[in-house]
């Protein structure tokens, strides 16, 4: 079965390549992240540490429709010491991401959670404003982002600009469907954690009070005021407690960061 979907994937690839170059695709002027970045953060769960995630940004020979280059960009994510006894997670996000417009031409999603496991691939045919994932095929506006895609799209927004109280939204297709994420700016906040003090911008997203979080500030990230634009802090509060990702190691930015000490 697995080699039958590949075969459709690649089918659906190769399709979806070879469409008309009039198409007015989203362009990105800012330039926040470039091949060779490398974050590492730290995911603590009260004061131990519980997992660590890498994100990863490097050049590939995959192209987009018509040869258009693209980043390989990659998430990994997994427990630490001794919640892998009762809670093991090991998962790996990848997306080829258009370098002029920062979306993605494909995604792939292998997850074990607590002995769950989860594989996806979504082909995005950003020239035909659809997906295409184990024979079916979904529409989807032009521009469209995925899970990890996301984060990378959303450090490329113009932060400069933003008034106190803004919401800033785009489109993300996850599990089958097209979302709205929203995210509202806070205002500007040094913030200290283990690698130091961050001149940053604060923001919250717009979430459905209720569904996850019981309040809408439950979840709060901080972000660098630089030209790189990395978040070095989110907070999530839970029902037992909170959670904390923090940045830990850093490399290939394209800027300088805006640390204090």
């Amino acid at each position: 079965m697995k080699t039958i979907i590949s075969i459709l994937t690649v089918t659906a690839l190769l399709v979806g390549m070879t469409s008309s170059t009039n198409i007015a695709y989203p362009t990105i002027q800012s330039k926040s992240f470039t091949s060779g970045e490398k974050l590492t953060y730290r995911i603590s769960y009260g004061i131990m540490d519980a997992g660590e995630a890498v994100l990863t940004v490097k050049e590939t020979k995959k192209k987009g429709a018509n040869g258009r280059p693209l980043y390989h960009v990659k998430g990994e994510g997994k427990t630490l010491g001794a919640f892998n006894w009762f809670y093991k997670v090991e998962d790996v996000y990848e997306s080829y991401v258009d370098k002029k417009g920062v979306f993605p031409w494909l995604f792939l999603r292998d997850i074990n959670e607590g002995g769950y496991e989860k594989e996806q691939e979504y082909v995005f045919q950003q020239n035909k404003q659809k997906v295409v994932s184990e024979g079916k095929s979904y529409k989807v506006p032009l521009g469209v982002q995925d899970m990890i895609s996301s984060f990378y799209y959303a450090r490329t927004l113009d932060f400069k600009n933003m008034k106190v109280g803004e919401i800033t939204e785009f489109k993300c297709f996850m599990d089958e469907e097209v979302w709205p994420l929203k995210v509202k700016y806070v205002g500007k906040e040094d913030i200290s954690i283990r690698k130091g003090t961050f001149e940053c911008m604060k923001f919250q997203p717009v979430v459905q009070e209720g569904r996850y979080f019981e309040e809408p500030d439950d979840v709060e990230f901080w972000v660098t005021n630089d030209e790189n634009r990395i978040p070095v802090l989110v907070k999530a509060k839970i029902p037992v407690g909170s959670i904390k990702m923090h940045l830990v190691e850093w490399e290939g930015l394209v800027g300088d960061i805006a640390i204090k000490d």
